[in-house]
C-alpha cells in the first residue's frame, strides 16, 4: 500500500513541477501477472519513478547504492518501496540471489539500469544472468527529456517509450559470449526506442494558464509531504521494512 501511495505522491509532485509527460507503447508492458525486468538507460534521478508509475499496478524491486539507507526517512521509504542495499565496490552474491529469489517467487518485477550510473552507455550483464537465471523477460524503456531539475521545472517536455519484451531463453549460457549477445540485444532496443521518442520529441510548452493550476496544487503537495515526512519519521521506528520484506 505505503508503495503505490509514495509512487503516486512522488508523480504527484512531477506532475505539478513539469506537467509535460508523455507515455508511448505502454500497451507493450507484459501483464500484471508476469514478473520482467525493467531496464532504461539512466539519465536522470526521476526517470525511475516515469517508468514505475507508467507499469503499474505492477509494482518493482529495485537496487540502490547502501549511502543511499543512512538517511532514516529517504532509507526507510526505499526499503518499503522494494529497494535493497548494494556496495558497489563489493556487491555480493545478494545482488543476485534476492532479485532472482524475488522474480521466481513473489508479485514484484525488477526495476534495473544496466549501465550502472547515470549517463553510462555500457551495458553490464547483470541484468542478463538475473533474467537467465530467473527465467524472465527483460523490457526495455527509455527516458528522453530534461536532465536538469531547471529543465524540468521550466516544462521541458518528457518523452518516456517502452520496447517489446525481449526473449533470451534461446541464449544458451551466460558466459561472456552470451552475456554480450544480451547486451547487444538490450543496446539495440535503447537505440530504436530512442529513434522513435526523438521523433515526436519538441520543445512545445505547455499553455501558460498552467501555472494557475500549479500554484494551488504546490500548496497541498506541501502539505502532504509534510504530513508524510512526519509519519515516515515515526513510523520507521516501529516498522522494519526488512522483516517484511522477508515474510
Amino acid at each position: 500500500m505505503f508503495y503505490a501511495y509514495l509512487r503516486h505522491l512522488v508523480v504527484f509532485l512531477l506532475w505539478i513541477v513539469n506537467g509535460n509527460v508523455h507515455y508511448h507503447h505502454v500497451n507493450r508492458l507484459p501483464k500484471k501477472d508476469e514478473n520482467y525486468i525493467l531496464v532504461a538507460p539512466h539519465r536522470t534521478w526521476w526517470d525511475p519513478v516515469y517508468m514505475a508509475f507508467a507499469a503499474r499496478p505492477k509494482q518493482f524491486i529495485f537496487m540502490a547504492k547502501k549511502e543511499l539507507f543512512t538517511n532514516r526517512i529517504f532509507g526507510w521509504w526505499i526499503r518499503m518501496c522494494g529497494a535493497f542495499p548494494i556496495d558497489r565496490e563489493n556487491p555480493g552474491t545478494d545482488a543476485l540471489k534476492y532479485p532472482i529469489k524475488m522474480l521466481k517467487n513473489s508479485s514484484r518485477s525488477l526495476l534495473m539500469f544496466p549501465s550502472g550510473s547515470r549517463h553510462s552507455s555500457d551495458v553490464k550483464g547483470g541484468v542478463a544472468v538475473i533474467a537467465k537465471m530467473a527465467k524472465v523477460r527483460i523490457v526495455p524503456s527509455v527516458y528522453l527529456g530534461p536532465s536538469s531539475f531547471k529543465g524540468l521545472i521550466k516544462s521541458e517536455r518528457i518523452d518516456m517509450n517502452f520496447g517489446e519484451p525481449i526473449d533470451i531463453s534461446d541464449v544458451k549460457k551466460m558466459n561472456s559470449e552470451g552475456i554480450e549477445i544480451v547486451s547487444n540485444r538490450i543496446q539495440a532496443a535503447f537505440d530504436q526506442l530512442d529513434q522513435e521518442a526523438g521523433q515526436v520529441h519538441d520543445n512545445k510548452k505547455p499553455n501558460p494558464l498552467w501555472l494557475l493550476i500549479r500554484i494551488p496544487a504546490g500548496v497541498l503537495a506541501i502539505i502532504i509531504v509534510f504530513l508524510t515526512l512526519v509519519f515516515s519519521f515515526l513510523a520507521s521506528f516501529v516498522w522494519d521494512p526488512d522483516k517484511h520484506r522477508k515474510d
